[in-house]
């Protein structure tokens, strides 16, 4: 199975998470007998290389016969370069939240989706703390405008305006003008859709000019690697959702904490919604392929509808090859993410 994660670049942030979590799936689905009588061994493809690196990779992969599956977080530009090359061959465990609207042949995904994620958390700035006044700063590909279009049809129906919206090639690292924008708009609140190195650089410079004492951040991908580049003095303000923390307060969250922690040790990578979501695709595949007893796309597809199961952000539930499960509103507290309550 080809694990896709970032090991350099923006994203990169999220890589040793990421490895530790699908490593951790892999021990225990092989410690209960394998997939289908054979062991599973995980085939690393650096996520971060350009799209196109990306998708001829896993492409000679399957064709030399090296993997029957593919899963891991990537941003959605190498997803959308990967998906197509792979075309149905082998099934894809998307495990990235994402835009939504994916629906390729084989393609089955785990993260996250704006009717489940944002416009729900949209609601909750409006309704309980008068938010409906936002600035999008993102990076300049398919998930942060998809999702701005998304945030502004969804701002529409609750009364609320986007006061502007900027968008930075990846590796942005300098955000003056970004802010000097922000400050101008007149906004309540900066929907972050920003990636890794992004988000550090941006968390520093916006508390560093004093933005954090009056506008709110909201990101729908920040994670506490995030949170510790960026520094507990720059994070007042800044909230997010997910379907996963590390320190949320579920029986099957705190098992899964508790479980990686005695794998990993002290010196763990740090456990996020990221690196979970990996946990998951692998889960997610060695679901599909006991329930179709087989590892081919067309039996694992035909089985895939209403498939329910217990994973650490509790029991999940296949729908459209898209997981529904809980999302929960989080806000930092220092370098830390305190969980305020389901969405």
């Amino acid at each position: 199975m080809a694990l896709v994660v970032p090991l350099h670049g923006p994203a990169g942030i999220f890589g040793p998470s990421c490895e530790s979590c699908a490593a951790l799936a892999t021990e225990e689905i092989n410690a209960a007998g394998g997939v289908l009588g054979r062991e599973l061994n995980l085939v690393p493809v650096d996520g971060g290389n350009p799209p196109a690196v990306v998708a001829t990779e896993v492409d000679a992969l399957i064709r030399a016969g090296s993997i029957e599956a593919v899963t891991g977080w990537h941003i959605s530009a190498v997803r959308e370069a990967v998906a197509p090359r792979i075309a149905g061959r082998v099934p894809y465990a998307y495990t990235a939240l994402y835009e939504g609207g994916e629906h390729r042949p084989g393609v089955f995904l785990t993260g996250e989706t704006p009717d489940l994620q944002l416009g729900p958390a949209l609601d909750w700035f409006a309704d309980r703390v008068g938010v409906r006044r936002w600035t999008i700063v993102g990076d300049d590909y398919v998930w942060p405008r998809r999702s701005a279009r998304v945030a502004r049809r969804y701002l529409r129906t609750i009364g609320g305006t986007v006061c502007d919206e900027m968008y930075v090639p990846l590796g942005t690292s300098e955000f003056s003008r970004v802010l000097h924008r922000v400050e101008a708009s007149g906004c309540d609140a900066v929907l972050m859709l920003l990636i890794g190195d992004d988000a550090v650089a941006f968390n520093r410079a916006f508390s560093a000019q004093g933005l954090d004492r009056d506008v709110l951040r909201f990101s729908s991908l920040i994670d506490e690697n995030v949170l510790l580049a960026s520094g507990a003095d720059n994070t007042r303000g800044l909230m997010t959702s997910a379907g996963f923390f590390e320190d949320l307060a579920t029986a099957s969250g705190l098992d899964f904490a508790a479980t990686y922690s005695r794998r990993f040790g002290p010196d763990a990578p740090v456990l996020n919604s990221l690196g979970e979501s990996c946990y998951e695709g692998v889960r997610l595949l060695t679901e599909l392929m006991h329930r179709a007893g087989s590892a081919d796309v067309l039996p694992m597809t035909s089985v895939a509808e209403g498939l329910s199961y217990e994973t650490p952000r509790g029991t999940v539930e296949l729908r459209d090859r898209h997981l529904r499960q809980r999302v929960f509103l989080a806000t930092a507290d220092g370098l830390s993410w305190d969980v305020i309550q389901q969405l």
